[in-house]
């Protein structure tokens, strides 16, 4: 009877040990479970360290209206501000997180929150706060996934698959020679009027100025690190056409059209529209004088020069060993008046 006694409270003895030990494993996993969960790293709730420690001066809708504010010499980020949207990166907020911001009653974090604690608040700022705030930026992201990222890559280091058979390699955005010479502008000509011998065609048409702009804006602020800029307008990027010919130089358009419907319109095409008898075997296509991007940027001197010195990397040959000076010039003056301006000398070039 003892025995049978000291056996049943063995067995209840052991059974109790292997349910603690199940629990203590259960709880082990649940402590040191998925990296990420609903609430967020490491399954931290990144809203209950804002409200305990950020609110009091970000407010509790994070647009920096809260009781300490009105006694703060320098204000507290509003988080739903466009502006802010637009310039605040994640990676730029978890640094200032963590190291404070010199000069702002912003004061350095990292001490007391692991770094999975600070991505989880800034997580939780930008989806709380911030999410709507991206409507500028998301054109511009989806535009260039959808356009640009086949050359340029997801990242916008010109790694991509295009990449490899291209002669002329894509530009690599977050290079720091890139990052420090690459101005706004020079950016939003480029993706206007394309890049001669090279495989960055003009997207003018195609998107228009308004959408260039936001494009451009987003490889600067996600791959450059740069501010959004003030919209551009047409004359920035226009160069002057009112300029003469270079060295004085007078060009004849009817003498310029004999010569270029004998030997340039087997590539740019009678009507100046780059689909000449060769154009179909040739790549990079010839130049469209038609389209926008040909035209803002054509101008007499530019014309001479292009004619005279060839294009390196296309089949735009240079002509200065075969032609004279006034020759170019001839030739110069007459796609200037007829394709780049046609309007201003309808009268003084005749069809042909």
């Amino acid at each position: 009877m003892s025995f049978h006694i000291f056996t049943k409270g063995l067995f209840k003895l052991r059974l109790v040990n292997r349910i603690l030990l199940l629990v203590g494993l259960m709880t082990t996993c649940l402590w040191f479970g998925p990296a990420e969960s609903a609430k967020g790293v490491n399954n931290i709730d990144g809203a209950k360290i804002y409200k305990k420690n950020c609110a009091v001066c970000h407010g509790d809708r994070g647009d920096g209206n809260s009781r300490a504010a009105a006694g703060l010499r320098t204000k507290p980020r509003n988080f739903t501000s466009e502006k802010v949207k637009r310039e605040l990166t994640k990676n730029r907020m978890i640094k200032s997180v963590q190291n404070g911001i010199p000069d702002s009653p912003m004061i350095a974090w990292g001490k007391k929150f692991s770094l999975n604690e600070i991505e989880s608040v800034v997580d939780f700022i930008r989806s709380t706060f911030m999410q709507a705030s991206t409507a500028d930026a998301i054109p511009g992201r989806k535009i260039y996934r959808k356009n640009c990222a086949v050359c340029h890559g997801d990242k916008g280091d010109g790694n991509s698959r295009a990449s490899a058979g291209l002669r002329t390699k894509p530009r690599n955005f977050t290079s720091k020679d890139i990052i420090k010479t690459l101005t706004r502008e020079r950016m939003i000509q480029s993706v206007r009027t394309g890049i001669a011998g090279s495989p960055m065609v003009s997207w003018d048409e195609r998107l228009g100025i308004d959408t260039i702009e936001k494009v451009v804006d987003y490889i600067r602020m996600t791959f450059m690190g740069k501010k959004g800029g003030k919209n551009v307008s047409l004359a920035s990027v226009r160069r002057n056409m009112a300029k003469p010919m270079v060295k004085g130089l007078v060009g004849d358009p009817v003498k310029g059209s004999e010569f270029f419907n004998n030997n340039c319109y087997v590539c740019h095409g009678k009507k100046g529209e780059g689909n000449g008898p060769r154009s179909k075997f040739i790549n990079p296509k010839p130049r469209n004088f038609l389209l926008l991007a040909s035209r803002i940027k054509y101008n007499r001197p530019t014309l001479f020069e292009s004619i005279s010195k060839g294009i390196i990397g296309s089949e735009m040959p240079s002509w200065n060993k075969v032609l004279t000076d006034q020759q170019i010039a001839d030739v110069a003056e007459y796609v200037f008046q007829k394709f780049i301006q046609p309007k201003k000398s309808r009268e003084k070039v005749s069809g042909s």
